[in-house]
């Protein structure tokens, strides 16, 4: 196992990374930039929009649905076309989007966040044939979307709380069935949850924002395993990859001062650990 820097731009806010299995191309977003990112055999992409973009899920071999402020979107990464799909706390100027992830289902989970973390601002929906319903109100910092790979249960968590919960699905549609339940407090420890991704054998891999650290824990809430990120601020881990064994891991320089951004030089660089577990494929979404 190897830790790299796949992409060494600063961004202020890597998060969402997301391995399109068609393109064979790891996607990833700086939110407060309002960028779209990738690389491409060491030639580094960028699309650019009017509004914060946080999440994607793959559509087909060119589009992908892009969770922004105000919307879910389809891009064309070949053409550039956007077209709404449908709208997301459009009518609130204090949020924006941040973690989502596809479902196995086809649906597609959305949380959002105040822009400046306003307490409870936030929530976590899921769009699923053609309906965004509201599924997780008053979030402060909606994190760790995931999903085990035999459809039992989606997790998530308000990073501001620090407790990875864990939901049970319906096998059928995969909407919510009965309460969420605690599965895992970090913020116990001092950490702080941010991104997640369950691989294939059901373990769930966190980045913990300030820890400079990936965490593995096994279906039962078990540390498993630590990864050293090269970055203090890491935010947001994917599978990927030919094989599906490398991990993609994004990261901030957000609010970081002059000594703070010279002690941590990766600050906001973009890292792959190759060889290291076997992931999920990416779900597709349906529209």
């Amino acid at each position: 196992m190897s830790n790299d820097v796949f992409d060494d731009r600063r961004l202020t806010l890597g998060e969402g990374p997301l391995w399109h299995p068609l393109r064979k191309q790891f996607f990833w977003f700086d939110i407060l930039n309002r960028q779209l990112c990738s690389n491409v055999n060491g030639e580094a992409l960028t699309w650019q929009f009017d509004e914060y973009v946080s999440a994607a899920g793959w559509i087909d071999r060119t589009r992908l649905l892009i969770a922004s402020q105000s919307q879910l979107f389809a891009f064309d990464v070949e053409t550039g076309a956007q077209a709404h799909v449908v709208a997301l706390e459009a009518d609130d100027p204090v949020t924006r989007s941040n973690d989502g992830r596809a479902d196995p289902w086809g649906g597609f989970w959305i949380g959002t966040m105040g822009i400046n973390a306003e307490p409870q601002a936030g929530a976590i929906y899921r769009y699923y044939k053609g309906e965004l319903r509201l599924l997780f109100p008053e979030i402060t910092i909606s994190n760790a979307i995931c999903f085990a790979p035999d459809r039992s249960c989606a997790y998530f968590c308000d990073t501001d709380v620090g407790i990875i919960m864990r939901q049970g699905l319906r096998a059928d549609t995969g909407w919510p069935t009965g309460p969420a339940e605690e599965w895992l407090d970090l913020g116990a420890d001092g950490l702080n949850p941010d991104g997640a991704v369950v691989d294939a054998n059901g373990n769930l891999w966190n980045a913990q924002w300030g820890a400079g650290r990936v965490a593995c824990y096994g279906p039962h809430g078990g540390l498993l395993q630590t990864l050293s990120v090269g970055a203090a601020q890491a935010t947001c881990p994917a599978f990927g990859g030919e094989d599906g064994t490398d991990l993609l891991v994004t990261s901030a320089c957000a609010d970081l001062d002059a000594d703070a951004l010279a002690a941590d030089p990766l600050a906001g660089a973009t890292f792959l650990f190759k060889g290291l577990a076997k992931g999920q494929q990416e779900h597709q979404v349906m529209l």
